[in-house]
């Protein structure tokens, strides 16, 4: 249907703004202390400066995949682009805390802008038999992304400031428009009617789930102000949700979330399995990076060097397993990589000792570029392989808000349950420690005596993502075969194999 003659320069010119963008959601991480000396900010507002680029992300996804369908996936992308690298100088030029946090929005609208669009185009351009390889490309810039970020977060805020995380985003994101505009072809639009009240219910919905979760922490879960408290706020946006899919179902023009979509049991699959490997991949590295800082000492740029196994691997391994998912079941894949992602951060678990030779967790780093390399191809294969090109944009914008969600829900979760468990390991009392076993500083010194305890509350944290990791395995099991393609070029196969079927039915018929 719209399959191009070379769909993989599109793809490349895409790729390079994916991950310019993601690496976004984490690079800022290892910048913060430093953000806080430059702009003179605290520690609640300079967290503020992700939280409020996460927010914008995050809650416009299901909208502006349906945009993409209207309008068209490359105008959309390009669009979203300029924002993202405008808003990207902003940032670097930022005088206040203020300032960036609201430059930082921009930046997050712009992403969400582009993010359905890149998923969409490859769903549209290659056909679902030749999918594989191409999904492979699009899940190691996912999962390398996560890892890139805090590794060059350190390198640029070490070797030219903070600033720099956000100036490097302009040569790129100017490169990425060239090529987007002359590779990406402009896809046909499908006209469809906007409707208000869902785009409302989404985005008020979304907001406060997200806003809910991902403050939580902050507030202590606890009062915002006045009667507004953390549940309140994540309860009501349950209820808005609910709302927008009641909504949705008895709308009796065209729905903003096409519910039809669910009814490929492998797409509502996928969707849950990527929102296990979200708050995975995000909540994992976090305890990591404590132990790496406080425990053993290590600078940002050397605590995020020890992903670099993972990195590479996954970057090598992904297009390979791409190539494998169009000729076998992605659910073995996908399985294979869910296990080995909860087994490396079981092994991670049973190595975090104050003692232990620092080469050792290279090996369950690599264990994870294994399992990178199996996860996110299969998955995002699986979850558009059905999708017929009209619907590509909106599925694409539930596939990666359901991702973002998870990430959030990991983020906020593996903060809680590292307050518990240092406060179970070290408590108020112990000499050294913060008032109630309160989290140090990334980066600050603990104490020597402390070193024993809080390394085991860091080891007991990360069994939490290794646990959600084996959900998502669990979900991944229940993957159908998948069907004979529906459009490109072995779609006629299917057509005449179902006519050879019903000839023999018929023969054999009293």
């Amino acid at each position: 249907m719209e399959t191009i003659a070379k769909p993989w320069p599109a793809l490349w010119s895409l790729v390079i703004g994916f991950f310019m963008i993601l690496i976004d959601t984490t690079i800022v991480s290892v910048a913060n202390p430093a953000i806080m000396r430059g702009l003179g900010a605290d520690l609640n507002a300079v967290l503020w400066v992700t939280s409020a680029y996460l927010l914008a992300y995050a809650v416009p996804l299901l909208i502006t995949g349906r945009l993409g369908d209207r309008f068209g996936p490359k105008n959309l992308y390009l669009g979203g682009l300029v924002i993202f690298t405008l808003a990207s100088a902003w940032c670097g030029f930022a005088g206040s805390i203020e300032m960036l946090i609201v430059a930082r929005v921009f930046q997050g609208l712009g992403a969400s802008l582009m993010t359905p669009q890149t998923m969409a185009v490859i769903t549209r351009i290659f056909p679902p038999d030749r999918r594989g390889a191409a999904m492979g490309l699009w899940g190691a810039t996912a999962g390398v992304a996560t890892l890139v970020g805090p590794i060059l977060g350190g390198v640029l805020v070490d070797g030219f400031g903070w600033e720099w995380i956000f100036f490097v985003n302009v040569p790129i994101g100017i490169v990425a428009f060239v090529l987007a505009a002359r590779l990406v072809p402009s896809l046909e639009k499908h006209p469809h009617k906007f409707d208000i009240l869902g785009v409302v219910l989404s985005a008020v919905g979304l907001f406060l789930l997200v806003f809910g979760i991902q403050e939580g922490e902050a507030y202590d879960w606890g009062t915002i102000a006045g009667p507004i408290t953390v549940w309140g706020l994540i309860v009501a946006g349950i209820v808005v949700l609910i709302g927008f899919v009641v909504w949705q179902r008895y709308n009796r023009g065209e729905p903003l979330l096409p519910l039809k979509l669910f009814r490929d049991r492998n797409f509502s699959l996928a969707n849950g399995a990527i929102t296990t490997v979200g708050f995975t991949i995000t909540s994992m590295s976090l305890p990591l990076i404590f132990f790496y800082q406080t425990v053993l000492g290590l600078t940002p740029t050397q605590s995020a060097l020890m992903m670099v196994p993972m990195a590479v691997i996954s970057g090598v391994l992904a297009p390979v397993a791409g190539k494998l998912i169009d000729r076998y079941n992605p659910r073995y894949i996908a399985v294979t990589g869910m296990l080995l992602l909860a087994l490396a951060l079981v092994w991670y678990s049973l190595l975090l000792t104050p003692d232990r030779p620092i080469w050792m967790f290279l090996l369950p780093s690599a264990v994870l570029g294994l399992a990178n390399a199996g996860i996110w191809g299969p998955l995002s294969t699986t979850a558009t392989r059905n999708l017929p090109p009209q619907l590509a944009g909106a599925g694409s914008g539930v596939y990666n808000t359901t991702r973002q969600i998870g990430a959030v829900l990991g983020s906020a979760s593996i903060a809680a349950l590292m307050q518990a468990r240092i406060s179970a390991e070290l408590g108020g009392g112990a000499s050294g420690a913060a008032p109630g076993g309160e989290m140090p500083t990334t980066g600050g010194e603990l104490p020597e005596a402390l070193h024993a305890g809080f390394t085991a509350a860091m080891a007991q944290a990360l069994l939490l993502p290794a646990a959600v990791a084996l959900i998502g395995a669990v979900i991944v099991v229940f993957f159908a075969k998948p069907k004979p393609p529906q459009w490109g070029p072995r779609a006629q196969a299917a057509p005449d194999d179902a006519a050879a079927t019903e000839q023999e039915a018929q023969a054999t018929r009293p």
